[in-house]
């Protein structure tokens, strides 16, 4: 009788898993369909959830697929080690060649982003046919020669130093009321229940590492060796990142590129946005 090996992927309890390399489980949805793949990466402690409307409102014309990285919602247990930005990039390789996906338009906002930088630095751009980033700096830091990082420029070295002596909590209220700034008027005590219901859905080990891990990256060289177009998606007036970051794009990306404006908005123009969102989208994915 013929050995039956396991599925990497698998249902358990109504939900999706992906097996990776080392034995983790990635939670994930595949639906929809078409003769293009679209795979959707979350930011830091975000989850696939930002994109289960634009998911749906594409799925007759793209393949979308959409999961949480390590330590964040329904791939919470996936949280042994440290991971960092290369696990993500790996991360990212075993679902693409164990899904076997390939006219890959790979879009990730915020550290999702990110991965599409480590993935590009690692792996190069095999399989994919353009990339959209959402949001998102290819250096965190700023310094006397980058002004273009975190905080519209304003979150530095000793910043970086002074926080990492913080509890935890208040360093993630800083960061969503940077990324959400009208949170800024809203009392303490009415932020901490819904922060700290986020935070439950997180592995704070993870978070910590990635957050370690994306402040140590200069992916600005590798903006250059991207091969397929390129398309950035950007907040205006933004929160976290300058709308400037489209101009400085524009001058670095050797291939095709587009820019697209979120009007009035902010680092979180998706969940805002998801109509507007998904027919830009449309728009990319329908390009030649």
């Amino acid at each position: 009788m013929k050995e039956v090996l396991p599925s990497p992927y698998q249902k358990e309890k109504d939900m999706s898993y992906y097996t990776l390399r080392d034995g983790e489980k990635l939670y994930y949805e595949d639906k929809g369909h078409g003769q293009d793949t679209l795979i959707m990466m979350h930011g830091w402690t975000s989850s696939h959830d930002i994109y289960t409307k634009p998911a749906e409102l594409l799925q007759d014309r793209a393949r979308c697929i959409i999961y949480d990285h390590r330590g964040h919602k329904g791939s919470r247990e996936a949280n042994s080690g440290s991971p960092d930005m290369d696990t993500l990039a790996g991360d990212l390789k075993d679902i693409i060649g164990g899904l076997s996906l390939s006219d890959i338009t790979l879009l990730g906002w915020s550290m999702g982003a990110g991965v599409i930088f480590d993935y590009v630095r690692l792996y190069g751009c095999e399989n994919l046919k353009r990339i959209v980033l959402c949001d998102m700096t290819p250096k965190l830091i700023n310094d006397d020669e980058w002004n273009l990082g975190l905080l519209q420029g304003r979150y530095t070295k000793e910043d970086m130093e002074r926080d990492a002596g913080k509890p935890f909590y208040p360093l993630f209220k800083e960061f969503v009321t940077g990324t959400i700034p009208m949170l800024k008027r809203v009392p303490g005590f009415l932020l901490k229940r819904p922060l700290q219901k986020v935070l439950s859905e997180c592995n704070e080990p993870v978070l910590e590492s990635l957050a370690a891990s994306m402040e140590q990256q200069d992916y600005r060289s590798v903006v250059g060796q991207i091969k397929v177009p390129v398309t950035y998606f950007y907040a205006d007036p933004g929160s976290l990142f300058s709308p400037e970051l489209a101009d400085w794009y524009k001058e670095h990306v050797k291939t095709e590129y587009n820019a697209v404006r979120f009007p009035k908005s902010t680092h979180m123009f998706i969940k805002d946005y998801p109509e507007k969102f998904a027919k830009e989208v449309r728009k990319v994915i329908d390009s030649p």
